[in-house]
Formats: structure tokens, C-alpha cells, sequence
């Protein structure tokens, strides 16, 4: 028998499952089975739909122009050890030959 988790507002130890949301008969409280689906948990997505977490490389699909600069990041620039943050942009990296940057996770893929 698989071991279902408490509920997160009551703690419950008597949840069920109903579909695809997990039910707590005590408080009537519903939440998503697939932790992917919570709306509380932010979930970074590249431009293909593919989750996207610390760590992972990518690679920019569209050239960018950087601000304040005349420099271009080209598209099928590979970019290593990306950092995702909350804000205007997703993606916090460093990229060589420019420096650290800012970038959005609609204008890259996983690699």
C-alpha cells in the first residue's frame, strides 16, 4: 500500500486520493497528487515545456542584444550552471566573453 502525505493544513495522517487531488476528510482540503501541478510551487519551463531546475544547461535559441552594450549573445550559445530566481528575469548565469546576465526562460532550451 503506497504511503499518501499528511495534509499540509491539518495534518491529517487520513488523506485519500480523489483523481488527481489528494482529500483530507477532516478539514475538506484539496491539493494536487503531482507536486509539479501545485500553483504555490513555482516551476521554471524552457521555450520547449521542459522543467528546468539549479545546475542545469541550456541553450539560448533567439540572439539577444545585452543592455547597455553592442554585444549579441548568438543563438546556440551554451550556457552552464544556470541559477533560477524569481523576478524580471528567471535565469541568473555567466556567460563567456560577456559576464553575468540575466535571462528569460522562454528564450532558451534545455541542452
Amino acid at each position: 500500500m503506497s504511503e499518501l502525505p499528511p495534509c499540509p493544513l491539518c495534518n491529517s495522517a487520513f488523506t485519500y486520493e480523489d483523481g488527481a487531488l489528494l482529500v483530507c476528510p477532516e478539514c475538506a482540503h484539496e491539493w494536487p497528487a503531482d507536486p509539479s501541478l501545485d500553483p504555490d510551487v513555482k516551476v521554471w519551463r524552457d521555450a520547449n515545456g521542459t522543467v528546468l531546475e539549479d545546475g542545469d544547461t541550456v541553450t539560448v535559441i533567439k540572439d539577444l542584444k545585452v543592455k547597455g552594450s553592442s554585444s549579441v549573445v548568438k543563438v546556440g550559445t551554451r550556457v552552464k550552471n544556470i541559477r533560477l530566481v524569481d523576478g524580471d528575469h528567471d535565469i541568473d548565469c555567466k556567460i563567456d566573453g560577456i559576464g553575468q546576465m540575466g535571462l528569460k526562460t522562454e528564450f532558451v532550451k534545455k541542452a
